[in-house]
């Protein structure tokens, strides 16, 4: 293992914080360089320390650990852990190095930081982050709510207040009562995960919540345009408008 492996620690309880710290802190070559208590504590933290490695409860209020990973903007090594076995496969699914199921032992522990060190040591490169999101997000039932990350802030925007979103590159702007939010994400993926009964890609370039629809207009021969409640006008294909006459 590296002699300077830089760890973060993000877990909402401190008993099980305090006993992280403890079973790390008689590791040698691990130094600590953040403890958070929630996960917007760890977005941030992963930003300013530039850490090694992070472990990362996943059951915790406001942000999960799967939400925390979606929100990194950079690959970074995960040890998941979890008072639940069932998280298990999920945490190998968003390719985490490894899992430790609470509660556990100092002897795991150092297991699971041998692993992280040796697949840091090979520079094993990440998956790609939209890979991450569309594995960990793979339960049944639509998106609630989407996260987007403002330098260390992070806007939590409810689905059900959005209007209208656009891919911009490699990127997303969602657009929610007139204000847009550009998030670093695939159209694709995103429209993975919401409700297909609320929002639907009607251009290759746009995903329309049908809740603001008030109208289609025909624009030209197989070109129509949707006409939202606050006059909005979104381009719709037709493959677009075959899907929303199918769902209307």
């Amino acid at each position: 293992m590296s002699e300077d492996l830089r760890v973060i620690l993000v877990d909402d309880e401190e008993p099980a914080r305090l006993l992280l710290r403890e079973y790390l802190e008689a590791i040698p070559g691990v130094a600590i360089t953040a403890e958070c208590r929630n996960g917007f504590e760890a977005v941030k933290a992963v930003a300013e320390h530039e850490p090694d490695l992070m472990l990362l409860d996943i059951q915790m209020p406001k942000l999960d650990g799967f939400e925390v990973v979606e929100l990194l903007e950079r690959d970074l090594p995960v040890i998941f852990i979890t008072a639940h076995d069932e998280h298990a496969l999920r945490a190998f699914e968003v390719h985490a190095v490894d899992y430790l199921l609470k509660p556990y032992s100092a002897d795991r522990l150092a297991e699971a930081l041998e692993r992280a060190g040796e697949r840091i040591g090979r520079n094993e490169p990440a998956p790609p982050l939209d890979a991450l999101v569309a594995s960990a997000r793979s339960e049944s039932g639509g998106l609630e709510r989407i996260l987007v990350r403002d330098g260390s802030e992070v806007q939590v925007i409810p689905t059900d207040s959005v209007d209208y979103i656009e891919a911009r590159d490699d990127a997303v702007a969602i657009h929610v009562g007139g204000v847009s939010h550009l998030k670093a994400q695939r159209l694709s993926v995103l429209e993975k995960r919401l409700d297909s009964k609320h929002f639907i890609r009607v251009h290759r370039s746009f995903i329309l919540n049908i809740d603001r629809l008030r109208s289609i207009e025909l624009y030209a021969k197989d070109s129509r345009i949707a006409i939202l409640a606050d006059g909005t006008k979104v381009p719709v294909s037709r493959s677009g408008y075959a899907r929303l006459r199918d769902l209307l």
